[in-house]
Formats: C-alpha cells, sequence, structure tokens
C-alpha cells in the first residue's frame, strides 16, 4: 500500500513527463548534438558527411570578436526590458488596488489587450508611431516645441532602435507582472495592511516592508519569467530593426543565432550560440533561486 502511495503522483505525471520529454527534452538533445558538428548546407544536401568538432564551433564562437558583443548587448538589453517590466508592472499593479471599479476594469481590458497582441502586429503598430513620414510621435514631439524630431528617424540610431524595441517589449510584457502583482495583493490580509498604516508606517513603507515581503513568492515567478522572456527576445528585435539594424548594430543573440543557421547556413554555429543561450538562462534561473533559499525564503 505505501509501494502504491508513493508512485501514485509519478502515475499522474507520466503524460506530461512525456509530453515534455518529446517537446523539450528531445529539441535540446538534437541541439546540443548538432553544436558538435560540422553541420552547414552541405551536409544538409547530403554533398559532405558530417563530422565530428568537439568544442570547435564552441572556439571558433567564443572567438569570435562580434559574438561577444553581441552576447554584452543581450545582457545589457535584457536587464534593462526585464527591470523596466517590473518597475511598470507593479506599479500599475499597485495602482489598479487605488482606484475604483470602472477604471480598474478600463486599465485591465487595455493591459490585456496589449498582452494578447501577437508580437508581430505590435511591433509593427509601433514602427508606425514612430514613423519619420507619417508616425503621430514626431509630429507630436515637434509641436511642442522640441528640435531635432521633425522626421527623426528611431531605427536609424543604434541606441534609439534600441530604446524602441524595449518600450515594445515592456508595453506587450508588463500585463504579466501587473496582473499576477495585483492577484497577490489582493492576496494580502487588510488586517496586516492596516495594522502597518496605524503604526504610521508611510505607504512606501508598507510596500517595502510588509507588501513586498508577503509577494515574494509570486514576484520570483514574474522576475524568473521576464528574463526568459527578455533574454529571448527575438520578434521585436527582427521586426524593428530590419533583421538587426544598420550593420548588425542592433543584434541579440537569437536573432545573430537565426543570422548564422538560416541566413549564412551554419547551422551548428547557430545551434552552440542557443546552447550558450539556454546555459546562460539555467545559471541565472539557478542562481536567483539559489539566492533567495539562502536568504531563507520558501520556494
Amino acid at each position: 500500500m505505501r509501494t502504491h502511495s508513493r508512485w501514485t503522483p509519478w502515475l499522474y505525471l507520466a503524460p506530461a513527463l512525456v509530453l515534455i520529454g518529446g517537446l523539450l527534452v528531445y529539441p535540446v538533445y538534437e541541439l546540443g548534438l548538432i553544436s558538435f558538428l560540422e553541420y552547414t548546407q552541405a551536409q544538409v544536401s547530403g554533398g559532405r558527411p558530417t563530422s565530428f568538432q568537439g568544442f570547435g564551433n564552441y572556439a571558433a564562437l567564443f572567438g569570435d570578436p562580434q559574438f561577444r558583443d553581441v552576447l554584452v548587448t543581450t545582457v545589457l538589453f535584457a536587464a534593462a526590458c526585464v527591470l523596466s517590466t517590473l518597475a511598470v508592472g507593479c506599479a500599475l499593479a499597485v495602482l489598479l488596488t487605488r482606484v475604483r471599479a470602472l477604471p480598474r476594469l478600463a486599465l485591465m481590458a487595455a493591459a490585456l489587450g496589449a498582452w494578447a497582441t501577437p508580437a508581430v502586429t505590435g511591433s509593427t503598430v509601433w514602427l508606425f508611431l514612430f514613423d519619420p513620414d507619417f508616425g503621430p510621435v514626431d509630429k507630436a514631439l515637434t509641436g511642442i516645441g522640441l528640435s531635432g524630431f521633425e522626421g527623426y528617424a528611431w531605427t536609424y540610431d543604434r541606441y534609439s532602435a534600441f530604446a524602441l524595441v524595449l518600450l515594445e517589449v515592456v508595453w506587450c510584457s508588463f500585463p504579466f507582472v501587473m496582473v499576477t502583482v495585483y492577484a497577490g495583493i489582493r492576496a494580502v490580509p487588510r488586517a496586516v495592511l492596516e495594522a502597518a498604516a496605524l503604526d504610521g508606517a508611510s505607504q512606501w513603507r508598507i510596500w517595502r516592508g510588509v507588501t513586498a515581503p508577503m509577494l515574494r513568492p509570486i514576484l520570483v515567478v514574474v522576475t524568473i519569467q521576464s528574463v526568459i522572456w527578455d533574454f529571448k527576445v527575438f520578434t521585436q528585435i527582427y521586426v524593428m530593426t530590419n533583421g538587426g539594424g544598420i550593420a548588425g548594430q542592433n543584434l541579440t543573440l537569437n536573432v545573430y543565432a537565426y543570422q548564422k543557421a538560416f541566413a549564412s547556413s551554419q547551422y551548428s554555429l547557430g545551434s552552440a550560440i542557443g546552447v550558450v543561450m539556454l546555459l546562460i538562462l539555467l545559471a541565472v534561473t539557478l542562481g536567483y533561486l539559489r539566492l533567495l533559499r539562502r536568504q531563507g525564503e520558501e520556494i
């Protein structure tokens, strides 16, 4: 009876584990395998045999100055996206607790509409908004007296292009943080918040000392999810900068891997970039969880 009880949860999990194995484990295995091979268009077409390269693809990758620049750019851009998304999402979640029902419903409907918009559609809309010829943003900035924005091409300069992509990423990502954190705030006992207010704590002190610690598990989830999403941004960069910007100035790892694998037919190098991205995300996630466990948090 004890043996049966011990294996019962695994029997319930078996269908999901099989599905995850087919959709996740096997593709990751193939990704890692190709990264150790010489696998180009010649091997795909059968013109040359596939040969084992060991860590040769990784050595070539880390020896490429462009890869190192793209890696640093991706980390900085993802960090900016994550921090901005968390800040906007948490601020609006707090705002939802302070407004009446009708404004709260309107804000949530607008946010969920942004969340449900496909990345290609959202990127195209943002490109139109900032279009140098027909976009309303340049016209509005010029209309209020700001010089230098008449016909300004936001995607021409590296940093303004990244800023534009960041705005679009935050726009389509903050609703997940907002809704999740709002649900967590509503679950905090009102008696605790009222007691803190009666003790003279300010709203910022209540958030920092009472609400945020109680929301720590939820903040862990949204932070890790945001890191994963923003580190592997592809569609927004590809659409809004036309494949990585002028001379590749707006490349991120996902777009760089696409160029190597499909534009240059160097599938082994593209796979190696994918493995590097996977290892970085695993390291960041596990490191963050380990830090929280050291602080005594239950995850």
